[in-house]
């Protein structure tokens, strides 16, 4: 597991359930979390006021990291959060946690959403909090294909082992574009497809024995169609109360999904939690 949980906030409200979410994995995981305020806009004027945005929010963090026994540390960084957050994560074991911003609508037009950004930029493992929906009861983990060790998912199934949540492995057969025999086989044989000899049914095996020998109710679904539409009804069908993606594809399996443009446009609908990664840690 990572060594340290990096919370980030910029002050707003939209960002306490990350801050929550955050305190509740701490306490789980028995990993101490420090909250890292984002003052974007400084203004030594109103750091010593009341209504000095950090100041109020990280009142309410302390008493959610007080009320969940685990240990903390504060600290403030100046500047933006798609400039600070990958500088401060660096190099680093940690879990970033965070919200949404709140940033004004015009600025998400002209700009995008801030989590895009961050997330193609960081190289740990990001969990997105828009909700908390907590407890964990049922966590939807998205497989790719590889069948190694990939540590979105191996984050997951600790969280699922934590709080002894059901997990569901979920993998989307799309429509091929592309006639070669791996493909060719996958898609007549998706209905089943976890029986194959195919990458991606080797990963739905390997992540439900891994599941299971954790000790956790699991099971594999299969569907067939458009990635995002699928996996975004799944997530509202399924009434999940957190979605793992990340798994990268290689170039020889049916294609490289979970970039980072799919995977943040499934967690910028703010329907669920969203725990992703990019990257497979050493062993």
């Amino acid at each position: 597991m990572t060594s340290d949980i990096l919370i980030f906030t910029n002050g707003r409200a939209t960002t306490l359930p990350a801050i929550e979410y955050g305190a509740w994995l701490g306490a789980s995981l028995r990993t101490p979390v420090r909250l890292v305020g984002l003052d974007e806009d400084p203004s030594p004027s109103q750091i010593d006021e009341a209504t000095y945005p950090l100041e109020r929010i990280f009142a309410e963090a302390v008493e959610a990291f007080k009320k969940a026994g685990v240990a903390y540390r504060l600290e403030v960084q100046q500047g933006h959060a798609e400039e600070v957050i990958p500088r401060r994560v660096k190099g680093l074991d940690a879990l970033v946690v965070l919200g949404p911003l709140g940033r004004p609508p015009l600025k998400r037009l002209l700009s995008g959403r801030s989590f895009r950004h961050i997330m193609e930029q960081v190289a740990a493992p990001i969990l997105y909090a828009p909700k908390t929906r907590l407890p964990l009861k049922h966590m939807l983990v998205c497989l790719g294909g590889l069948g190694y060790e990939v540590t979105a998912e191996n984050i997951a199934l600790q969280l699922a082992q934590a709080a002894q949540a059901e997990v569901t492995l979920l993998t989307v057969v799309p429509p091929i574009d592309l006639d070669y025999p791996e493909a060719r086989h996958v898609s007549e044989n998706w209905e089943h497809l976890a029986d194959t000899n195919t990458l991606t049914g080797k990963s739905l095996r390997q992540g439900l024995e891994t599941a299971r020998a954790a000790g956790l109710q699991a099971s594999v679904k299969v569907r067939n169609g458009n990635v995002l539409e699928e996996i975004l009804a799944e997530v509202e069908q399924g009434n999940y109360d957190l979605l793992c993606m990340g798994s990268p594809y290689s170039s020889h399996a049916l294609r490289q999904y979970y970039t980072p443009n799919i995977t943040a446009e499934i967690a910028e609908t703010d329907l669920v939690p969203v725990l992703t990664a990019r990257f497979t840690r050493e062993k």
